[in-house]
């Protein structure tokens, strides 16, 4: 029994152990797949200059353990669609082997089209695309595979035809653009407006042609109506840029430039008590003026007076 049972232990010490680790345990498509690990024998001790080949899917790298018997492996750009995925290693090093496997997940929106270009990029299906039926007429495993592929490639090109195709809400927002666009175009044939509304040689000209008195209400009206289209714009634009929709953007603009008349009147309402408070402000400054000639001129009385009374002596 000691006999047969030494070249059992033997044959377990020529055997490796790797230990396998993973950077990162969840990573994003286009991310890099960062391996790393250590590999030693069942007495744990390190080996230098010990192969090892990592495989996940049909992406294989190679690396080599340090002194310390560590080893890092990569696969940059790893574009794969979400999902979990298992890391396969095997160390070799003459004669001696070592196995080992973990798993990483890829986050991310998954897509059928994603799915079937995945299946479609490995050797094996490359192998059977590139062939004929006739090369599996006595391999009924190779046929079957032979449809299998070619099946999956016949999906792949419906489904990118149907990618290609809107949908329904699509082609009613285009159509809605294309009807505001004319409607915009009509507007600007029948209106004809020019440019220099809130500002330039247009605006100051027609600033100068209005009443004194109101050329300052004229300015602040308009400056409130650019600012309040302005940032109405600027609030579609940010909706649009962060995905919402385009009724959704519509919608926010829309409150955006519909100011009620409350605000409109209370509007009006300060710009008129600014006004005349400066009018009152303007008056009393008149009067003072005023009251300070009439002194002045008592003051050129008496001294005439003095003087007549001078004379007369």
């Amino acid at each position: 029994m000691l006999f047969s049972f030494l070249p059992t232990v033997q044959a377990e010490l020529w055997e490796f152990i790797v230990e396998l680790n993973m950077e990162k345990g969840v990573v994003h498509s286009g991310d890099t797949v960062v391996v790393t690990g250590r590999v030693v024998d069942h007495a744990y001790k390190a080996t230098r200059g010990v192969e090892v080949l990592v495989r996940t899917g049909a992406d294989t790298t190679k690396a080599f353990t340090d002194p310390s018997g560590v080893f890092r492996a990569e696969f940059k750009d790893f574009q794969r669609v979400p999902g979990t995925y298992t890391v396969n290693v095997v160390a070799s090093w003459y004669g001696m082997t070592g196995l080992s496997s973990t798993e990483f997940q890829v986050k991310g929106d998954s897509s059928p089209v994603s799915l079937l270009q995945q299946k479609l990029s490995t050797d094996e299906a490359r192998k059977y695309l590139s062939a004929n039926e006739s090369d599996f007429e006595k391999n009924p495993i190779g046929q079957t595979l032979f449809k299998y592929y070619h099946g999956l490639l016949d999906e792949l090109i419906i489904e990118n035809k149907q990618a290609l195709e809107p949908n329904e809400e699509q082609i009613f927002v285009e159509q809605q653009r294309k009807i505001a666009e004319e409607l915009r175009k009509q507007a600007i044939e029948f209106y004809k407006p020019s440019a220099g509304t809130y500002e330039g040689l247009q605006y100051e000209d027609y600033i100068r042609s209005l009443n004194p008195e109101i050329q300052d209400v004229v300015k602040e009206q308009l400056n409130f109506t650019k600012n309040s289209f302005t940032n109405a714009q600027n609030v579609r634009d940010e909706i649009i840029a962060n995905g919402g929709t385009f009724e959704e953007a519509r919608q926010a603009y829309l409150e955006l430039i519909s100011i009620p008349k409350e605000t409109i009147e209370q509007f009006n309402e300060e710009q008129l008590d600014e006004a005349s408070e400066e009018e009152v402000s303007e008056e009393e400054v008149s009067e003072e003026e005023v009251s300070e000639e009439e002194v002045s001129e008592e003051e050129v009385s008496e001294e005439e007076v003095s003087e007549e009374e001078v004379s007369e002596e």
